[in-house]
């Protein structure tokens, strides 16, 4: 059986701009044969199982020339796989797709292209720029400013400069200055407004403003690199007005995320949004102890305890699943109240149906205890890590209040990527880094310690809690206001940006 070719338009950079339809199919694909441009974001969706081959396509140099490629491609749907052919933008604007299709229509395979967001359009955007705009202009143009080896531009610039349109050239930058050379021989006026905008789409994004006639100089003096996108037009002065992305609060600034690789996501996520460029550094990982007979054994006398306590997400997880093995569900529950310590808990209960009948005015494990010595008069059931804070049982022993403490789940550290991170805080390329519990403290200082100066980092701390076990190893930190994900992205900005000033 013949398999199918998708070709999927990645978008320019940023990983919100990967359309519904790209996703889907990247999801369901068995081989994906993708080039340098694709988001790293992006990258990260591809199935585990998936063959995965990096042709790597750029300026003046191919590592898998294009010959090459329009086979892989043929041979692996030959082999009745599900391939997918992803690229940066479009493939369909000078993204070679068409020249992909010919090899398969000539033998029969099946095929599909799912268009991609292009960088023609949302670069300038990103940088503040509409490409039209009827008080300005009423047509658009997009070049191509990549010439061919050894050959001259083929851009017909007096057809351009007639049409008084907006130009939008891609792949330009080593040709910048004949492209502005040809536009001002054409007779196009050396102050008409123009941009260049590298790393589009993205935190790294750069923009700087120019005229026909400085453009090439700007980009020269600002050591543009590929990928960069150049704009001539009119609407070019509107890029300050109009510049939203660059506003962002967080834009550009380097942010290490250390929440398990199960937990990332959400912070990450929130972070992008605000122009953080997010390094997800999961350098713990939770593990549900299988089998638990504690646990179990617990279970299966729930009537002598009044209250059951919870510390994190990963112990909703682990008690969920062991209910599941023993064939119950949330009504085994029926007799006892819960206790979170915040609302992230309390959110894990309610994806089962279940929701905490108390948490602390103050989300950590002292408050937690104190809060349940209190109120409690009879046995407490505790399910955690095995490392938890001392302070929950310490505050239940203060009160006289009797538990049982089980530990659920393990915390493991892990050190993938840990040299590379080393390396950028050494060289102060890192903004602050987010902790959202002591274990994730730990897990980043065994990962990346050695000889590290931990004084170099800037830690901001979902409570007091965390950011003490971050001063033991002479990280300095910020703690939020409250133990939740809020206000933890609120300090980030507020006291984040008092440093960064």
């Amino acid at each position: 059986m013949i398999g199918k070719v998708t070709l999927v338009g990645a978008g320019p950079g940023d990983p919100g701009l990967l359309t519904v339809k790209g996703r889907e199919a990247l999801l369901e694909a068995q081989v994906v044969v993708y080039d340098r441009l694709v988001s790293p974001a992006v990258l990260s969706l591809m199935p585990e199982n998936a063959e995965k081959i990096n042709v790597g396509k750029e300026a003046s140099h191919h590592l898998v020339p294009q010959e090459q490629i329009n086979r892989l491609l043929l041979n692996k749907a030959l082999e009745g796989k599900r391939v997918v052919r992803l690229k940066g933008g479009d493939p369909f604007l000078f993204g070679r797709g068409g020249e992909e299709l010919e090899l398969l229509t000539e033998h029969g395979v099946s095929f599909e292209e799912v268009p991609g967001i292009t960088s023609a359009i949302a670069v300038p955007a990103y940088g503040g720029i509409p490409v039209t705009h009827r008080e300005f202009t009423s047509s658009l143009h997009i070049i191509t400013g990549h010439a061919r080896a050894g050959k001259p531009l083929e851009i017909d610039f007096e057809a351009l400069v007639r049409t008084r349109g907006t130009l939008v050239f891609l792949m330009g930058v080593t040709s910048l200055p004949d492209i502005c050379a040809g536009l001002l021989e054409a007779g196009m006026n050396a102050d008409m407004p123009a941009a260049i905008v590298e790393q589009g789409t993205t935190p790294r994004q750069r923009r700087f403003n120019a005229t026909v006639g400085t453009l090439a100089q700007t980009a020269t003096e600002q050591a543009v690199t590929s990928p960069a996108i150049s704009i001539v037009g009119p609407v070019c002065a509107l890029a300050e007005k109009f510049d939203w992305f660059d506003a962002l609060p967080l834009k550009g600034k380097k942010i290490v995320v250390t929440r398990p690789r199960e937990r990332s996501g959400t912070l990450a996520g929130r972070l992008s949004k605000l122009g953080a460029d997010v390094y997800e550094y999961p350098c713990i990982r939770t593990e549900p102890i299988i089998p638990c007979p504690e646990m179990e054994a617990a279970l299966n006398r729930l009537g002598d305890y009044t209250h059951l306590v919870l510390t994190s997400p990963a112990g909703v997880e682990a008690l969920w699943g062991m209910l599941e093995r023993e064939g119950k569900d949330a009504r085994a529950l029926s007799g006892v109240t819960l206790a979170a310590i915040g609302p992230g808990t309390d959110r894990e209960l309610r994806k089962h149906g279940l929701r905490a009948d108390y948490i602390p005015a103050v989300y950590d494990a002292a408050h937690l205890g104190a809060g349940l010595a209190g109120m409690v008069s009879g046995r407490v059931l505790i399910l955690r890590a095995e490392l938890g804070s001392p302070a929950l049982t310490e505050a239940l022993e203060r009160g006289k209040i009797p538990y049982d403490d089980i530990h659920c789940y393990t915390t493991a550290y892990e050190s993938e990527h840990a040299a590379a991170l080393r390396a950028l805080i050494r060289e102060d390329k890192v903004d602050i880094v987010t902790f959202t519990s002591a274990s994730t403290v730990r897990g980043f200082a065994h990962s990346v310690g050695g000889d590290l100066d931990f004084s170099r980092v800037l830690g901001a701390c979902i409570g007091e809690q965390t950011a003490a076990e971050a001063r033991r190893y002479g990280i300095r930190t910020r703690v939020a206001a409250q133990a939740t994900m809020d206000a933890l992205i609120d300090i980030i900005i507020k006291e984040g940006n008092e440093t960064w000033n």
